[in-house]
């Protein structure tokens, strides 16, 4: 696939859509698509991975390995969704699996030139870790939302500061 291509199915994804295009010129530039069949791996948990996904169509399963219980499914993603941003912080190991549960189409950007490329050019940099870091904002109010949903009941809580009627 061509660069203008892959330019332009990064102005229609969420995650990208609102750089510049001079920005996803640049990006598309180290990017390809990929396609996984649904239940493919994409990657496992505590492996090195080189690669940033961002999800064309559509939907993936991050699972974290639990002792005693196996992976267990924490969140799922769809398209425009970020998937495997510990590449591009090399952090080393994977944090969690992910696994196509549909027939999946991504855009596979290379971790390593994506890291030289904001090396080079801080204005990207800066427009790339701010969307890392809006996605992984979302993703700690969703895992907080899941572990309140598992450990409490909606009708236990109360609200009202003590001493105050409703």
């Amino acid at each position: 696939m061509e660069t203008q291509q892959l330019q332009q199915i990064l102005k229609e994804l969420r995650f990208t859509a609102g750089l510049s295009e001079e920005d996803q010129k640049k990006l598309a530039e180290i990017s390809r698509p990929q396609d996984f069949p649904k239940n493919a791996t994409i990657f496992t948990e505590g492996c090195e991975h080189n690669d940033i996904y961002v999800i064309r169509s559509g939907r993936v399963e991050i699972c974290m390995s639990i002792p005693a219980r196996g992976c267990l499914p924490v969140l799922t993603l769809e398209a425009g969704d970020l998937v495997g941003w510990s590449s591009v912080l090399q952090q080393g190991e994977m944090t969690a699996t992910v696994a196509a549960v549909d027939d999946t189409q991504t855009i596979a950007i290379d971790a390593a030139k994506l890291r030289a490329l904001c090396e080079e050019d801080h204005d990207i940099g800066y427009q790339i870790m701010r969307l890392i870091a809006k996605a992984l904002s979302q993703r700690l109010v969703a895992s907080r939302l899941q572990v309140l949903d598992m450990f409490g009941d909606a009708s236990s809580y109360n609200n009202t500061p003590e001493g105050a009627s409703e």
